[in-house]
């Protein structure tokens, strides 16, 4: 039996004395690295599946919509330099009626061919079969929306096609790679018992909409050498002729982009906080090993004399530090491997997959294991080489008594001002300022994780109030197939409930300065709009200027542009004019990088006549069942978006995801409150035990004494808070700024309660580590604390 060095069993003992710091420091290391491997976990996970599902249904690379062209331009389409595969389609928007809402439902009908498979953008058929070629009202649904609905094989469904109702019956359910993330024009997040997709046979479909021989949408398969922007070029060339309202590439494309700024996200998240946990470690394992190695100086001496070798004795104190790590690292590999997984759950169930591969990736956890034992390593470095480099003679002296005389606290402090205890806990702290600025710092960073996490609720809260309460003041949007002229209003304003009706016009354009382009549509809005408002920075109305376009500030910092500057808007949409804009006004807003017209500007522009494409609609609530009953049979109407329905499901989405991911954050700064607080507590009691146990000879009372240690920790927990305040609130202004993307833009809305909300966590892990430490001052054992050391 080989046996253990006597170093090893000095290193297992000294852990096990300090078992109570050693898991203090390991849960912080746990609490970093679960959320690093989470999140990369996470991302591996999407990404990979994402490829698998892309790959085997042969997602397009370019997509294109079109008003009409004609079915023998595909030929033409497929000869562009670079095309591999091309896939022409029917795609027409329609309102369903579904026999469990009341409220109307927009849909999207997709044609696919009847006797093969698609070329691109393949189905991935759940449940049920195919269209037949010969069926004229057979469609597939896509699976959420019909799960949403209870709907099976064999159901029905009513929809007006191009005026004329029918009744669809369902025979399929299916899965596309073109709508992992199904959103309906004007959604903040998917809404499946709102938005549905389904897939009819091309003959029928291109029947029902007078487009046969003909198509409206398109999608290419370029090769890999391809250069993308140059095939995009030719085929809006090919398509300006038939009304082409611009291609876009797959990073573009709304599902795809949308599942690409998540992930997006949660790599600002793996990177973010871990980084905060990190920064923490390394502050406690460093200030760990300098009072372990003060503590054991005499120890110290005593092995070099025995003969230990510098190297050997710094190796016994890193082997230390790399132990508490090392649990640390094995904790959050437990921990980011279980939350990997559920946090990959919880994503999939708002991006529809087929199928979902995890696979937790070794390079990830070797990943963390070398961060926590670098870790490690950079906070007991510089206390390593300090016991390396004692004297053994230097050494086995016994450390000389700190010096005190009377400071500015002192001199500053009346007598009989305060009591003793007290007075002993200031000087401690003002004779130790790097030791208790340290400690607040530490502390600070966990109320600051605190703040971050639960300012969520407040930013959601602001961008809904800002969103559906301030600027959208309608009740329902509608959208029509075509182009209207304004008398549509007169039809709208005599439906069931409708007390007001605010027309829009909007257009497809490009819009470019300099060499920078962004495809965005241009909105035209009456002068002074009054449900759909456009509000500037400070919430005030913004009124429209009879020339010139206003912009978000979103598009307005992509575009490079200010107040002043003018653009360039080619418009990809009838006569397709291009125009040249002064930009009027920029203003802030949370959701998407819209721009604005005042409407009979630009219609002037498009140098048309009094036209409309949709209209906002407030709503008598009391009769809101018949304006719904009255919208389902309105034939031109091709789009609802009802404003409760969209606020509902807002918050039900956020609430399910938002508030789990607060759960698990408040939880890990409770355990990094607890192991700051409880690391200095342990080693303060270690420090002072001769001292503490001297006052208890003295007639100190326990709780004196309890008080006297632990009053220096409530003090720095106190003043933590502030600072954790501040900190917060910055970390929460860097992750907006980090997180904005064209879709969000979450604001810094902070409300005094959840600066409480974080003081309180923060107290309450203070609180659960002194009660911890409170316990072993009561069993400190007098005699054996005050023996001599030397």
């Amino acid at each position: 039996m080989a046996l253990v060095h006597p170093l090893d069993r000095k290193l297992i003992r000294d852990l096990w004395n300090l078992r109570g710091q050693v898991v203090a420091v390991a849960l912080v290391i746990a609490s970093g690295l679960t959320v690093l491997i989470m999140s990369l976990g996470a991302i591996s996970s999407l990404e990979e599946t994402r490829a698998a599902f892309y790959d085997r249904y042969r997602f397009a690379d370019i997509f294109a919509r079109v008003e009409r062209a004609p079915e023998g331009l595909a030929r033409r389409i497929a000869s562009i330099p670079g095309v591999r595969a091309v896939e022409t389609r029917v795609v027409q928007p329609v309102v369903l009626d579904v026999a469990d809402m009341a409220e109307p439902v927009t849909g999207l009908l997709s044609s696919i061919p009847e006797t093969r498979r698609p070329r691109l953008n393949d189905l991935v058929l759940r449940a049920g079969r195919w269209v037949r070629p010969t069926a004229h009202d057979e469609v597939i649904l896509s699976e959420a929306f019909a799960q949403a609905h209870g709907l099976m094989p064999g159901d029905t469904l009513g929809a007006i096609l191009n005026g004329t109702r029918r009744t669809l019956t369902v025979v399929g359910l299916a899965l596309s790679p073109e709508y992992v993330y199904a959103l309906a024009p004007g959604q903040l997040v998917p809404d499946d018992r709102a938005f549905g997709v389904l897939w009819m046979g091309r003959t029928a479909l291109a029947t029902a909409f007078n487009l046969d021989g003909a198509f409206n949408d398109v999608s290419l398969e370029i090769g890999r050498k391809a250069r993308e922007a140059e095939v995009i070029d030719r085929l809006d060339a090919l398509l300006a002729r038939w009304g082409g309202v611009g291609a876009v590439g797959r990073a573009d494309q709304t599902s795809n982009w949308f599942l690409s700024n998540e992930i997006a996200q949660l790599r600002t998240l793996a990177t973010m906080l871990p980084t905060i946990f990190l920064m923490v470690a390394v502050f406690l394992l460093n200030v760990a090993a300098a009072r372990i190695v003060a503590l054991e100086q005499s120890q110290i001496g005593l092995l070099k004399a025995f003969g230990y070798g510098n190297g050997r004795i710094a190796w016994h104190y890193m082997k230390m530090m790399g132990a508490m790590a090392a649990i640390g690292v094995v904790l959050g590999w437990i921990g980011g491997a279980a939350m990997g997984r559920y946090v990959t759950e919880l994503y999939a169930h708002f991006f529809h997959f087929p199928f979902l591969i995890y696979r937790p990736d070794p390079a990830v956890f070797a990943l963390a294991g070398a961060v926590g034992l670098g870790a490690a390593g950079l906070g007991a470095l510089a206390s390593v080489r300090r016991a390396a480099r004692l004297a053994p003679a230097q050494a086995m002296i016994p450390p000389a008594p700190p010096a005190y005389r009377r400071g500015l606290l002192s001199r500053a402090l009346k007598p009989g001002r305060l009591d003793q205890p007290t007075l002993m806990i200031l000087r401690h702290v003002v004779r130790w300022p790097g030791r208790s600025v340290m400690t607040i710092l530490g502390i600070a960073m966990a109320g600051a994780i605190m703040v971050l996490a639960l300012q969520w609720v407040d930013s959601v809260e602001e961008l809904v109030n800002r969103q559906f309460n301030q600027e959208q003041r309608y009740d329902a949007l509608v959208t029509f197939a075509d182009v209207r002229q304004a008398s549509a209003v007169e039809a709208l304003r005599h439906m069931p409930g409708v007390i007001a009706v605010e027309p829009l016009r909007a257009v497809p354009a490009r819009l470019s300065h300099g060499a920078v382009e962004r495809r965005e549509g241009i909105t035209g809005l009456p002068a002074r709009p009054a449900l759909s408002r456009v509000l500037d920075t400070t919430g005030r109305a913004v009124t429209l200027p009879a020339e010139g376009v206003v912009l978000s500030t979103a598009l307005a910092n992509r575009l490079g542009v200010g107040v002043g500057d003018r653009i360039t808007a080619e418009i990809e949409e009838g006569r397709r004019p291009v125009l040249d804009l002064p930009v009027t006004a920029v203003v802030e807003t949370y959701v998407g990088a819209p721009a604005w017209m005042e409407i009979n500007a630009l219609r002037r522009a498009l140098k048309e006549g009094p036209t409309i494409s949709g209209a906002g609609l407030l709503v008598d609530p009391a009769r809101a069942d018949a304006f719904n009953a009255a919208l389902k049979q309105t034939p031109a109407v091709a789009g609802v978006l009802l404003k409760k329905t969209a606020v509902d499901t807002f918050r039900a989405t956020v609430a399910e995801t938002m508030y789990i991911m607060i759960g698990f954050y408040v939880v890990f700064a409770g355990l990094l409150t607890f192991g700051v607080v409880y690391n200095a507590a342990r080693i303060a009691l270690s420090e002072r035990g001769r001292e503490l146990a001297s006052l208890r000879v003295l007639g100190f009372s326990r709780g004196e004494v309890s008080y006297i240690l632990l009053g220096e920790l409530a003090l720095l927990t106190l003043a933590a808070v502030p600072l954790g305040w501040w900190i917060g609130t910055l970390l929460a202004e860097f992750m907006s700024a980090s997180m904005d993307t064209e879709l969000f833009r979450i604001p810094v809305a902070i409300r005094p309660a959840t600066y409480g909300w974080a003081a309180l966590g923060v107290v309450a892990g203070a609180l659960a580590s002194g009660l911890v430490v409170a316990r072993k001052i009561r069993r400190l054992d007098l005699i054996a604390v005050l023996k001599t050391r030397e």
